[in-house]
């Protein structure tokens, strides 16, 4: 018995032509379902009378394709790539022979036959890039990797929150540690001074590609391509470098895996559950920490730098926006309103750029070429805006700020509250009155 191969097309051209042979369907029918005239749908026909499935299939199967390359123009690009090429791409050797050699081959040609003789290996058949591990620095504070890490550290006495962490790359020891709500600028802010404040300045920073750290959109306009917190660390003179993948920054990842099983069981002991009391109890955790898990450095030098008396943390550590003074001496920011003082100095400053900065603490000011400006501001509205763009994150402390919001709602616009349930119907409770009409016993008038 002789087997077949047959493509889907030719597959499906035999169902409905065996059809057709049947009387179970009719010629114009299969026009419309193999989609040629009538008069191939009857020469089809014959064929498949004649020699059976064979018929259907085509004749250039097992042949050479008219358009290949004639073998010469094979022999000499694999000879020329071989030679010169040997460690390019399909892209880059065909850019190559194209441009130096006369040799115009598609990238895709030169991909197959650079397979076939062994020169490439395709993608699927790669073995996976393995992540070796990286040697670490030799001195304490020449690198210092920073990331947070939401997790249920209070398990089910307290909501999830954030572990902030800065570990010295060095000696894997705990520099730095904080419980917040979520990542946030103003969180790192303020773990990064507590850090400095008693450490000294690192050389690098070390952290992951989260938007605090690094402008990730290729369409952002204006800026000078720094976030607020390079900005801090650039002013710091501090390095900020960010990993390209988990592994890279595998100190802070595994020190992150150990504490998301010993601090848990750690804060249940103490019976501590809430982040105040957790950022008291975490110093005597980090020293504990340390002396079990750190490691002396392979050079005892120690590269932290102290701040100098220039370094106002203040004012560097501090988010900082440029805005335009408008005529009526007012600019806009965080959906509110600032009016300016009227004084000699601010009255100049009309259509030109000062800076709003908001500290960590809440406190806001409004500064030109350094020089503070009186302001008055109007009440600022906290609420998270219909369809907000809010990175996951930070989710959870949204989700805390709507059921605030929502629970200082009015009674009867608060979801689910007993004050919004409809009163019952006559069905559901028969003899009470419905809502908006009276009762049937008092619609009829009392006898005179």
């Amino acid at each position: 018995m002789a087997v077949v191969s047959m493509s889907k097309q030719e597959f499906s051209r035999l169902e409905v032509l065996l059809r057709v042979q049947s009387g179970r369907l009719r010629v114009s029918d299969a026009c419309v379902l193999i989609g040629l005239q009538r008069r191939q749908v009857f020469r089809l026909l014959r064929g498949l009378k004649r020699d059976g499935a064979t018929s259907l299939l085509s004749k250039r199967r097992g042949k050479p394709s008219n358009h290949r390359l004639p073998a010469e123009v094979r022999i000499l690009a694999l000879s020329i790539v071989r030679e010169r090429y040997a460690d390019f791409g399909p892209t880059l050797a065909a850019e190559k022979l194209a441009e130096h050699h006369g040799c115009s081959v598609s990238r895709e040609t030169l991909r197959g036959w650079m397979i076939a003789d062994g020169l490439w290996q395709d993608r699927r058949h790669r073995l996976p890039s393995p992540h070796q591990p990286r040697r670490r620095r030799d001195c304490l504070g020449e690198l210092v990797q920073i990331d947070g890490s939401e997790h249920a550290w209070f398990e089910d006495r307290g909501p999830p929150c954030t572990l902030l962490g800065f570990v010295d790359d060095a000696t894997s020891r705990l520099m730095q540690l904080r419980f917040v709500a979520s990542e946030s600028a103003f969180d790192y802010f303020r773990t990064t001074r507590a850090y400095l404040e008693e450490h000294g300045k690192p050389v690098a920073f070390y952290s992951d590609k989260h938007g605090i750290f690094r402008v990730n959109s290729k369409e952002a306009v204006g800026g000078d391509g720094v976030t607020q917190f390079g900005r801090a660390l650039l002013a710091l003179n501090i390095d900020i470098i960010c990993a390209d993948s988990p592994q890279a920054k595998g100190r802070i990842e595994r020190a992150f895996g150990t504490l998301q099983d010993r601090m848990v069981k750690e804060l249940r002991l103490a019976g501590i559950s809430s982040m105040a009391g957790a950022n008291v109890w975490l110093p005597g955790f980090i020293t504990a920490y340390n002396k079990r898990f750190g490691r002396d450095p392979a050079n005892a030098k120690d590269l932290h730098r102290p701040l100098a008396p220039a370094d106002d943390l203040d004012e560097i550590l501090a988010w900082r926006e440029e805005r335009t003074v408008t005529r009526n001496l007012t600019l806009n920011y965080d959906r509110m309103m600032l009016l300016l003082d009227p004084t000699p100095l601010a009255r100049g400053l009309v259509r030109k750029k000062v800076e709003v900065v908001n500290y960590p603490d809440g406190r806001f000011a409004v500064q030109f070429n350094g020089a503070p400006l009186g302001f008055k501001m109007f009440d600022k509205i906290q609420t998270v805006q219909p369809g907000a763009i809010v990175d996951n994150k930070r989710l959870s402390a949204v989700l805390e700020q709507i059921k605030v919001q929502q629970a200082a709602y009015p009674a009867r616009q608060q979801r689910g509250h007993v004050a919004r349930r409809r009163p019952p119907n006559n069905l559901e409770a028969p003899g009470l009155p419905s809502e908006g009409r009276a009762p049937h016993h008092a619609a009829t008038p009392a006898p005179a």
